[in-house]
């Protein structure tokens, strides 16, 4: 496995080849701060535990996503249009910009529409911690709301509908399976996340059945399985766009890249997950069928900021809390900076990526018990219920 990471308008998170607004009952998230740079490429605001716990970020405005880490100075150029597959593709593409109240940011992405009336594929991880969700049509130059519908964070693939959307073109789906190395396809999205005429990228599909490790800076990580590797550049903002075929048949949904690459120079390494996966997950989401990793309707919130797993003290063992949501469900328990969750719910919490797990099986609402232990070495209990949050 080699290190990797993702691309959408937040530069993504390094990764190894391998609710909605919150409840009347606590303040609503702050607004974000006017920009200072029309997007800002290099500050990963990556919420990767976000089901009830939010990552500590950096306040930038503007952040695109795709687990890429981008080496660039932020300069884009004008989308390449490296030919005519994107004048067959483009109509069925949406940009994707979440509005991530808690961080103060914005983060943007792609999506695939994959019915008239407004259901679009993208990336979990696009969508992750997003409290409200603009979408532009490329097709027909409106934009809408959004409403995630559900996830997969384990497989990075989300469900978005538009409201009141209908006669939307929608993208022509080709057969990963018969994909072969060598092959000729083309990425397309929402590179930079400047929005406006999609860019594309032109390569060859390098290897099939590859698996990455999506690190992000709070020391979770996921495991993705059975991607298509391809030498087709992928940028900040390409996450959850298609990866097509010369015919301009979907073949995967674009959701890594390689850190070699920047926005100015070719090269590199991209990952994308085969559209067969991606539609049958996509129809268990609208079918209303969650399962242990596919969660459906609003995300739960307990209200806390999680450190890195490495600076967890020697004291404890689990989630470090790097800080607790004002008027959020944990703010009631007493958990404060410093402390470190050990359980949820009657489960074992030995990090972040674990309390991430455990509350993206849960719903707003839901009263759990919580376990911790302080600075001190202490250990507290309390039962909470948990409130409607960010995407988890």
């Amino acid at each position: 496995m080699s290190q990797l990471t993702s691309p959408g308008l937040q530069p993504g998170r390094p990764e190894t080849p391998g609710g909605w607004p919150p409840s009347s009952s606590w303040p609503p998230p702050p607004e974000p701060p006017p920009p200072r740079h029309r997007w800002a490429v290099a500050i990963a605001i990556v919420v990767a535990t976000i089901g009830a716990v939010l990552i500590a970020s950096e306040a930038a405005y503007f952040a695109g996503r795709n687990r890429l880490i981008d080496d660039s100075t932020g300069t884009v150029s004008a989308p390449n249009r490296a030919s005519s597959v994107g004048a067959l593709v483009d109509p069925a593409i949406v940009d994707v910009t979440s509005t991530l109240g808690y961080q103060n940011a914005k983060a943007a992405g792609t999506g695939i529409v994959l019915t008239p009336s407004g259901e679009i594929l993208t990336n979990h991880h696009v969508v992750a911690g997003a409290t409200s969700i603009s979408v532009a049509d490329v097709g027909n130059g409106r934009t809408y709301s959004g409403t995630v519908v559900g996830y997969d964070a384990t497989e990075d693939i989300a469900v978005v509908q538009l409201a009141n959307a209908s006669g939307l073109k929608t993208a022509a789906l080709g057969e990963s399976s018969k994909l072969s190395v060598g092959q000729d396809v083309v990425a397309i999205g929402n590179a930079g996340g400047v929005g406006g005429t999609p860019s594309e990228s032109q390569g060859t599909v390098t290897a099939l059945n590859r698996s990455i490790v999506a690190s992000d800076p709070d020391g979770s990580s996921e495991q993705l399985t059975g991607l298509i590797q391809t030498s087709a550049r992928l940028l900040s903002g390409d996450s959850g766009g298609p990866l097509v075929d010369s015919a301009g048949r979907v073949v995967g949904i674009d959701t890594a890249g390689s850190g070699r690459f920047s926005f100015r120079n070719p090269g590199g390494q991209g990952f994308a997950i085969p559209v067969s996966k991606a539609v049958s997950i996509a129809h268990q989401i609208t079918a209303g069928e969650s399962s242990p990793t596919v969660h459906v309707g609003k995300s739960a919130f307990l209200g806390v900021e999680v450190r890195p797993s490495d600076s967890i003290r020697d004291f404890a063992s689990g989630a470090a809390i790097a800080g607790v949501v004002p008027g959020s469900p944990a703010a009631s328990t007493g958990l404060s900076a410093g402390d470190a969750i050990t359980s949820v719910g009657g489960e074992r919490v030995t990090s972040p990526n674990d309390l991430s797990a455990v509350l993206r099986q849960r719903r707003p609402g839901d009263r759990v018990r919580v376990v911790w232990t302080d600075q001190q070495g202490d250990s507290h209990s309390a039962t909470v219920q948990l409130a409607n949050g960010p995407v988890a």
